[in-house]
């Protein structure tokens, strides 16, 4: 992945739970950030769009980032426009040496992430 393509400045936000300590009740959720990155955002062609259809149904826009631990699919991203865009599926390596970059594939609009 050249730099040059990593135009985009996108937070990848997690959740973070409270609980209560003497009950074990859930007392809140919200979302913080985890990392900011450069980021290459595509919308999905028609073509990958049907392709990724078959396995995930909400699939609208490729984000690729450089490679980074500890991402996964409970996560969001928040794209530079202020879009809010859930992970769907686990995050995909480069198919070389997979640790170079890692490719996300997420939805919009359908829920908080």
């Amino acid at each position: 992945m050249q730099a040059g393509k990593l135009k985009h400045r996108v937070q990848i936000q997690r959740k973070l739970s409270a609980q209560d300590p003497k009950t074990g009740e859930q007392l809140t959720e919200k979302w913080v950030d985890f990392v900011r990155v450069w980021a290459s955002v595509e919308d999905l062609s028609a073509r990958d769009f049907i392709a990724a259809q078959a396995v995930q149904s909400e699939a609208k826009s490729r984000v690729v980032i450089r490679y980074r631990a500890g991402i996964t699919a409970e996560m969001r991203v928040v794209l530079d426009s202020g879009a809010v865009c859930a992970i769907v599926g686990p995050p995909l390596m480069d198919p070389n040496s997979r640790k170079e970059y890692l490719t996300l594939l997420v939805s919009s609009g359908v829920n908080d992430g």
